[in-house]
């Protein structure tokens, strides 16, 4: 049970949170901050949150759990805010989605990595944005990654571990490094390459016809084009060197399917789209 939590940054990310721990019963109060009052009273409007305070040194106070679900690029001044003012029993944690510049916005706000931080990424969100869009059901049955340091404690994991528990999501854990590489595969280039398709075709000469005869599958390729642009402008900036051997990757692999498609080699084709297919249909049964 969680006495008094507090997010900084009540989006969608952390407004669910706070929804599915109220439907859970395993926390008391939940205390809101941002630099937004407006987005914070619609928030306490939507019962979302208790309270708030656009101060997150005020909002800290007396929390024994702080999520900070807000974009990386905004991860250290929020870190630096909130130093000297959590509590001795204060479990901090936060929801960015690449690990190491989070790690290294800790450590440089606090001088070294507190014992009691746990890094942590729900594999889950939609490409709608704010509180409006939360919902209590966004984790259930979905992944949580902690990224404990050797350092961290115990305890502190386990709390976190109970907290993402209680919203319905199964937490594993791995190292930090090791996260950054699965997610640039996973999430980041599938973000880049939806962004860069619609980009792409927004710059042709004819592109209102283009997207007046789009069907269904671009509707459901580019969905994730819609996501929050500045927060992926930052997770592109944060993990750029894990991104970018994988975009090498898909170049080569793009050259070579324009190869096959230019000698007109109809087998090769039927060999590649299979094997994405069985690969797709396994990850989609399991």
């Amino acid at each position: 049970m969680i006495e008094r939590l507090c997010i900084i940054g009540v989006g969608l990310i952390g407004g669910s949170l706070a929804r599915a721990l109220r439907v859970a019963g395993f926390c008391k109060e939940v205390v809101g901050s941002g630099r937004n009052p407006d987005h914070l009273q619609q928030a306490a409007d939507l019962g979302v949150i208790d309270r708030y305070d656009t101060d997150p040194a005020r909002a800290v106070a007396g929390a024994d759990m702080v999520v900070v679900a807000v974009p990386l690029g905004a991860m250290e001044s929020v870190f630096s805010a909130i130093r000297s003012h959590l509590a001795d029993h204060t479990v901090l944690t936060d929801a960015g989605s690449a690990k190491g510049s989070v790690i290294e916005a800790v450590q440089r706000a606090f001088g070294s990595l507190p014992d009691f931080f746990v890094p942590g990424h729900p594999i889950a969100g939609t490409e709608q944005s704010g509180v409006s869009a939360s919902f209590p059901e966004l984790y259930r049955d979905r992944r949580v990654i902690l990224t404990p340091a050797e350092s961290t404690d115990a305890e502190a994991t386990a709390r976190v571990r109970a907290m993402w528990e209680a919203a319905g999501a199964y937490v594993t854990e791995m190292t930090a490094v090791h996260h950054d590489a699965v997610l640039a595969a996973t999430s980041h280039l599938p973000h880049v390459l939806a962004y860069t398709l619609v980009d792409s075709l927004a710059r042709l000469s004819d592109r209102d016809e283009v997207f007046e005869y789009a069907a269904g599958g671009f509707r459901d390729f580019t969905r994730i084009a819609s996501s929050d642009p500045v927060m992926w402008r930052d997770i592109c900036l944060a993990n750029g060197d894990a991104i970018e051997l994988l975009i090498d990757r898909f170049i080569e692999d793009l050259q070579v399917l324009k190869g096959v498609v230019h000698a007109h080699d109809g087998e090769k084709l039927l060999e590649i789209f299979t094997s994405a297919k069985q690969a797709r249909d396994r990850y989609i049964k399991k």
